[in-house]
């Protein structure tokens, strides 16, 4: 674990790398073999997985942590637990969480300032702040130097005025002992640069997606970008075979899409040991 810490901040030292997210130990295992040095996991994918929406508490903190172990045993990897609100709203319940999220042996993990409640989108600024305090506490005292990421997620819930509030608020995440800062949904080159001075020199991650704004991992290493993330993309990908798949076959009696496949003998081979 110390080997997969260790090797983890030095990523996020100089240049940029990608770090894909998995939804399960099979597509842990297969990014791992292609050579990606760093892995994420997806609430979004997961919960996919699991049949459920992705929503503040759609899986239950028990569950969760279950899958962060199995992430984490699949390949020697570091590993960035998307750890959405913390699950705990006090700053109290979080350090709590995040002592036992850093038990399940990840390398990182991330505490975004979303409620899931659209009353009230975003906590309140001073709350957000002591609940990063609180994570970094927690990580403090486990002894385990766990990389601590902060995110604001203004973009994602409509903030009216989301780079003046990201950049307020990653600079005061910073301070409070955040490691790294995210703020996704920042695509625009000239945003992403901004946030990347305020927070300097503290490393940031970004959010690529479909289409991804023409970003490409050359010009986001240039902007000063430290990690780049695909979140929900690669489970998306997948689901967007499956379901052209399925659906071709029941509209129109065709197995076309299935042409598109993995071949079996290099899957086989793939997770072959394993």
């Amino acid at each position: 674990m110390g080997d997969a810490i260790s090797s983890f901040r030095r990523l996020h030292e100089s240049g940029g790398f990608v770090i894909p997210n998995p939804w399960d130990r099979g597509t842990a295992v297969y990014l791992h073999s292609i050579g990606y040095r760093a892995l994420a996991t997806s609430s979004a994918g997961f919960g996919f997985s699991r049949g459920v929406p992705d929503r503040v508490g759609s899986v239950p903190l028990e569950r969760i942590l279950s899958h962060f172990r199995d992430i984490v045993s699949a390949t020697p990897l570091p590993v960035n637990a998307d750890f959405q609100e913390g699950y705990a709203v006090e700053p109290e319940g979080v350090a709590e969480n995040v002592t036992r999220c850093v038990a399940t042996g990840v390398a990182g993990l991330s505490i975004e300032d979303a409620t899931g409640t659209p009353e009230s989108p975003l906590f309140e600024r001073g709350l957000a702040i002591e609940r990063i305090r609180a994570a970094r506490a927690a990580i403090d005292a486990s002894g385990v130097p766990v990389l601590l990421t902060a995110r604001c997620e203004a973009w994602l819930v409509g903030n009216r005025a989301p780079l003046r509030t990201s950049l307020d608020r990653l600079a005061a995440y910073a301070d409070a002992g955040a490691d790294c800062l995210y703020a996704p949904g920042a695509t625009a080159p000239d945003e992403i640069a901004n946030i990347v001075r305020t927070v300097h020199p503290k490393p940031v991650n970004v959010l690529v997606g479909s289409s991804a704004a023409g970003l490409t991992v050359k010009l986001l290493s240039d902007l000063g970008v430290r990690r780049i993330s695909l979140g929900s993309a690669l489970p998306r990908t997948a689901w967007g075979a499956v379901m052209k798949a399925a659906v071709g076959i029941i509209d129109d009696g065709v197995f076309d899409a299935l042409d598109g496949g993995a071949p079996f003998g290099a899957l086989n081979e793939i997770f072959g040991g394993k």
